[in-house]
């Protein structure tokens, strides 16, 4: 039965799931419903009439090593670096939309075949272009993060984002981690104003 997290909580993916050896993390959410055709708040506040660009959310995979720094630019996983070095991490492709139910971007782990100075996967979403085209979180609903046996297909585990996120450009929305030989999940749930993939990065650097 999945586990439902609240921000901020943990649970252990490998210690009750014995010969967990991959994960499918799938992370989605909807465009909020503007109303009026483009009008209305967001149109006044953002050129009148015409119809707003779609929001096209970007998920990414941070490789972080046991200093907790991202020591190569290789160790971003994203739509323009599909497949990490070493195989074990895949993005699974890049969704413009976010339309339909479901997950919108996915990213398979094999948590198995990870270097063993690897620490740390921290799963953000940016907006596109989002201060260019004037967009951010608070346009976004029904935002979740879920982690996957990706053997059985069981669901584990799922945090649904629920805050106010508005003005913000960016997402760390959870963290799977090595502690004392297992890998556990942490809800984050932490907005940011980062402009792009490029300022989240610079985090970790």
């Amino acid at each position: 039965m999945s586990v439902n997290l609240q921000k901020g909580q943990k649970v252990d993916l490998t210690k009750g799931n014995a010969g967990l050896k991959r994960i499918l993390v799938g992370l989605g959410w909807d465009e909020a419903p503007r109303g009026g055709g483009g009008k209305g708040l967001f149109g006044s506040l953002f050129g009148g009439g015409n119809k707003a660009e779609d929001i096209d959310c970007d998920a990414s995979c941070l490789v972080l090593t046991e200093n907790g720094k991202l020591n190569h630019k290789e160790d971003v996983v994203y739509f323009g670096n599909l497949t990490h070095r070493t195989g074990a991490i895949k993005h699974m492709g890049d969704n413009l939309t976010g339309a339909g139910d479901g997950d919108d971007e996915q990213i398979m782990v094999d948590l198995s075949s990870l270097p063993q100075n690897v620490e740390k996967l921290v799963f953000v979403v940016n907006i596109y272009q989002a201060v260019q085209r004037h967009q951010h979180f608070g346009m976004i609903q029904n935002a979740f993060i879920r982690i996957v046996d990706a053997g059985n297909n069981k669901e584990l585990c799922r945090y649904n984002l629920s805050e106010n996120y508005d003005n913000m450009t960016a997402m760390i929305f959870g963290e799977v981690y090595r502690y004392n030989g297992e890998w556990k999940f942490t809800a984050v749930g932490a907005a940011t104003t980062d402009n792009g993939l490029g300022e989240i990065v610079r985090r970790y650097q």
